[in-house]
């Protein structure tokens, strides 16, 4: 789906870069089953327009390096306890519901396709009260670990109900939109949202338009839903 220029514009700084990084790294997967760009063997570059294309509502716009529109989302609260990814099409590709108990630490539980409160039909109802979340994530409250003082987020894989082990850390500030996304053990970086300068003259476009580079072996759809967490956390 092609959008408008302006839309285009910003993306015309976005470009594919080599990767650096080892094969095993390659073989690096989230677990998310969902369609989109897979298999990849050099790094991808996404501009991410923090703004809806919907009117009244506050989102997000992403596009690829030829302008079309690959991810979106479209929000009708500006602090929602739930929050679904769809693609270009409108089709949901993640939901994110925000942790009910009462936690002094933020969490929020990602799923696959489109689940929970807000589902209009049956089925989805039905299917949302038989799936388990894919992943957790959880705002990190201790800044003051001597070993890691950059982590703002540890990402979970969930492998049943309340069974789970740490997968990715995320690191460094998404309030000056600079963190990277590691595996855990490896240390890897597997994703990257990076500030965007212009061309021309060093001008900067602000916090609310910025680069989101995923490195081989890392799916776009849950490098995205990773920002989304971000921005409800911080």
């Amino acid at each position: 789906m092609k959008i408008v220029p302006f839309f285009r514009s910003l993306s015309r700084s976005v470009h594919e870069e080599h990767n650096d990084h080892d094969h095993d790294q390659q073989e690096s997967k989230t677990g998310i089953d969902i369609s989109g760009p897979s298999g990849a063997c050099t790094s991808i570059s996404f501009t991410v327009w923090r703004k809806s294309l919907v009117i009244s509502c506050k989102g997000f716009t992403v596009i690829d390096s030829n302008g079309d529109l690959v991810y979106r989302v479209d929000n009708y609260v500006g602090h929602p306890r739930e929050v679904t990814l769809m693609d270009g099409s409108g089709k949901s590709v993640l939901t994110m519901r925000r942790n009910k108990k009462f936690s002094l630490v933020e969490s929020w539980f990602v799923y696959e396709g489109e689940v929970g409160d807000f589902c209009c039909t049956e089925r989805t109802i039905r299917a949302a009260a038989k799936s388990w979340p894919v992943f957790c994530v959880k705002k990190n409250q201790n800044l003051l670990n001597a070993k890691y003082p950059s982590i703002i987020a540890h990402v979970y894989r969930e492998v049943s109900g309340s069974h789970r082990r740490c997968a990715y850390v995320i690191e460094g500030s998404y309030t000056h939109r600079s963190c990277k996304v590691l595996e855990e053990f490896s240390r890897n970086v597997v994703a990257e949202i990076k500030r965007k300068e212009a061309n021309v003259g060093g001008v900067s476009y602000g916090v609310d338009v910025f680069h989101l580079v995923v490195h081989p072996g890392f799916h776009p759809g849950f490098a995205m839903a990773l920002v989304l967490l971000l921005d409800q956390m911080f």
